[in-house]
């Protein structure tokens, strides 16, 4: 996730002080703004070598794994906070993954991009997939090899007995609370495995 002032929006939701895991961490910019801005610690996940030399430079720890391999080499509750920003999209084991971002993390943070946001449902409309600024590619050059919306993903978390903290979308460096799946390009999820009685 490359926007700032999205990446400041979603930091406010990690504590101060909070051991993070970002997945799939890209050039360590998150992880940098959190530990600079919010005194947090902690590890990024990229796969690719630019990131990971990326990350190195800023001064990031990261760990270069696939995360198609899972997250076996931590326990539960490792982590204050686990992040998958725009990750989500790009996993063949999306499923097994958010369960394990809840594992890993005491809370798990998700932010992907909102398919069923009001452009892209009027393109298709038209007859196209959509091409905008939180999709920017064409359908036959995507690294996105799924895309979901807000409401599927509420089903998902509630089908992975994963309990939601907190929803809401981001439309331009703005919080969007009313009728988010229709009028936010960006969803976000705060969740936390449910509490086994």
């Amino acid at each position: 996730m490359s926007d700032s002032v999205t990446q400041r929006l979603i930091s406010q939701l990690v504590p101060r002080g909070a051991r993070v895991l970002d997945l799939g961490c890209g050039d360590g910019a998150m992880l940098d703004l959190l530990a600079r801005e919010r005194g947090c610690t902690g590890y990024g996940i990229e796969l690719a070598d630019a990131n990971v030399l990326a990350c190195v430079q800023r001064g990031v720890n990261v760990i270069q794994r696939n995360l198609e391999d899972g997250l076996d080499l931590f326990d539960d509750h490792s982590f204050d906070v686990v992040l998958q920003l725009d990750t989500l999209q790009h996993l063949r084991n999306a499923e097994t993954m958010l369960r394990e971002t809840a594992r890993v993390g005491r809370f798990g943070i998700v932010a992907f991009p909102n398919f069923a946001h009001w452009p892209n449902r009027l393109s298709v409309l038209q007859g196209h997939m959509p091409v905008t600024r939180r999709l920017p590619y064409q359908w036959y050059d995507t690294p996105n090899i799924r895309v979901g919306t807000f409401r599927d993903f509420a089903a998902l978390a509630q089908k992975n007995d994963l309990r939601v903290l907190d929803a809401f979308g981001l439309q331009n460096g703005r919080e969007v609370r009313v009728w988010p799946n229709l009028r936010a390009a960006t969803a976000v999820f705060k969740l936390e495995r449910t509490p086994q009685p």
